[in-house]
């Protein structure tokens, strides 16, 4: 009766993983619940707008390009970054003016990762989250970890049925009627997956089923030629967005030992 142990050992790996998934997607379901409600009477700022688009870098990229535009800060089609207004008109461009330097120029790339890791988006994240709009750091890890587990249990039970297949016969029972005992836990993981892949709401990589409804309201509402629309469309879809070449090849620069800072040339693209 080899394969009867096997049968329990796959019975006993399928419903712990089945169990796990159901309770995950209980949890799921609840913060689901209480974010139906959540941004209902909330109008995204620009900047939120990016973040649940694009997450914190997607913030400091929509600063820089706002700036710019404002020709209160040139981006040079080489990489670099010069200060013209040095007053911030909110935390964000704060955030930037610090993240350049006191000399006033400095290069992109690390502008970004430092504006993306200050004070200012950080806040701005936790106001968010606690609106139901973006998903909390984890949010998704108990249902992931869940839905692998219980990929690998229908591996694990297929490899043990394979086994008690395969063994010498040590009953009467027919090979056919084995394989069947050990199809039904194997249908209960492949049914737990089908459910979760219907069931269970999927979630941005930033922005909550909440968020991404205000997202795509504002992107509808988006319409014309304005610098507003403009920016809009930086914040939904980030740099590529942009529609001036110079502009754009400043956020392509990558080359770490590029030239010389531009002190005595005007910076292009902004």
């Amino acid at each position: 009766m080899f394969w009867v142990l096997l049968l329990l050992l796959a019975w006993a790996v399928a419903g712990t993983a089945c169990t796990r998934l159901c309770l995950a997607a209980v949890h799921a379901a609840a913060r689901d619940t209480k974010e139906a409600t959540a941004g209902r009477e909330h109008d995204l700022t620009l900047y939120e707008a990016a973040f649940l688009s694009g997450g914190p870098r997607r913030v400091a990229d929509l600063t820089l390009v706002s700036m710019a535009r404002q020709r209160r800060l040139l981006l040079a089609h080489t990489g670099w970054a010069t200060v013209v207004d040095p007053r911030g008109r909110d935390e964000m461009e704060r955030s930037v003016i610090g993240a350049i330097g006191p000399e006033g120029q400095s290069r992109i790339e690390p502008v970004r990762d430092a504006a993306a890791a200050a004070d200012a988006v950080g806040s701005l994240a936790d106001r968010l989250v606690s609106a139901g709009l973006a998903v909390p750091d984890g949010a998704r890890t108990g249902v992931a970890a869940a839905i692998r587990q219980v990929r690998l249990a229908a591996a694990v039970v297929l490899a043990l049925g394979a086994v008690a297949l395969l063994a010498p016969a040590q009953s009467d029972m027919p090979a056919h009627l084995v394989a069947l005992w050990f199809a039904l836990p194997l249908v209960l993981t492949l049914s737990c997956l089908a459910i979760a892949r219907i069931e269970i709401h999927p979630y941005a990589r930033w922005a909550s089923p909440a968020g991404q409804r205000l997202l795509n309201a504002l992107v509808r509402r988006s319409r014309g030629a304005d610098d507003r629309t403009y920016l809009t469309s930086v914040a939904v879809r980030g740099v590529r967005a942009i529609g001036e070449p110079d502009l754009r090849a400043a956020f392509a620069h990558r080359d770490p030992h590029g030239p010389a800072r531009p002190a005595d040339e005007a910076p292009g693209g902004a």
